[in-house]
């Protein structure tokens, strides 16, 4: 199947590149809806992934005989309800049998709790996060919008794992620099915000090796993030100023906000993806587009690939 024009440049040349990689095993959870069964289809059909579906069969198979969906070449791995088929998936993943999971039609919270468990999860040392990689019209170059969907008023220390995950996903994705902006409301620190007071910590922590691999800058605000002019006439000089293509958001209403206006007011494209666990985690909507999900799974793809591509430590 050829590559699709999907309306943004960057996805394209996303999806080029994970199916010149070669597709990976996903175990998507919970597929009991036209939206999910279609999402597989598509990036299965496009070489990006080999799902297994994991759900409840009889739904699994109604729900496509309803949307005349051909999933007889995809394996079907039985469970009685959504939160086995949550656990059944993470189990997939920690026997070796898929490299990246996917939300099906089960609810968020479902999922990421069978991610998160002590016992039988995928939880790595660092701190689980959402980044969103936006592909906007009229902007030269992919941003990374962190973080919109986990964590909801992160800490500090819960702040620096979401830097790091956002900084390691820019490279993955080959973005050469990851120049990070700390987003507040304005680019002073003021100690009534303690979201300026985060962004001068993580500054600082940078500055130390406690954050590594990118360039920080914070308090920074929307404008003189992303504008060169606003950030000139703020006097602002630093390499992130007016040139930020990461940018972290100060809670998750604020990220979620700043997402969304831009994909459904500025006609972005949004790839979302969520890092810190032992493989990536692909969680679509039904809002999204056929774009952003085969970008999410090209996301994905590319992750899973670098993390099979790292040593392994013996006796981890």
């Amino acid at each position: 199947m050829s590559a699709p024009g999907t309306g943004h440049p960057y996805f394209d040349r996303l999806i080029g590149l994970a199916r010149e990689s070669g597709p990976v095993t996903v175990a998507l959870a919970h597929p009991c809806d036209a939206h999910a069964l279609e999402s597989a289809l598509d990036a299965s059909r496009l070489g990006l992934i080999q799902p297994i579906l994991v759900g409840p069969r009889a739904r699994i198979e109604q729900a496509a005989a309803a949307a005349a969906l051909d999933i007889s070449a995809l394996p079907l791995v039985d469970t009685p309800h959504s939160h086995a088929s949550a656990a059944r998936a993470v189990e997939i993943v920690r026997e070796g049998g898929a490299q990246a999971l996917m939300k099906g039609s089960l609810h968020t919270d479902e999922l990421m709790g069978a991610v998160v468990s002590a016992t039988t999860g995928l939880r790595t040392a660092r701190r689980l996060s959402h980044c969103f990689v936006m592909d906007i019209p009229g902007h030269g170059e992919p941003l990374i919008i962190t973080d919109a969907a986990v964590n909801i008023v992160p800490a500090l220390a819960d702040k620096v794992d979401i830097v790091q995950n956002a900084i390691d996903l820019a490279h993955i994705l080959g973005f050469g620099e990851a120049r990070v902006a700390i987003l507040a409301a304005v680019e002073t620190v003021n100690p009534k915000m303690p979201a300026t007071l985060d962004a001068a910590a993580l500054c600082k922590m940078a500055d130390r090796g406690q954050i590594t691999g990118g360039i920080l800058d914070g308090p920074l605000a929307m404008d003189n993030a992303i504008d060169p002019e606003a950030a000139a006439i703020k006097h602002l000089v630093s390499p992130v100023a007016g040139r930020a293509n990461v940018l972290v958001a100060p809670d998750l209403e604020a990220g979620n906000m700043l997402a969304k206006s831009l994909t459904f007011m500025a006609g972005a494209g949004a790839a979302g993806i969520v890092l810190g666990a032992r493989v990536p985690l692909i969680l679509t909507s039904r809002a999204d587009s056929v774009a952003a999900r085969l970008a999410s799974c090209a996301v994905a793809v590319l992750v899973a690939r670098r993390k099979l591509a790292e040593p392994k430590i013996l006796g981890g």
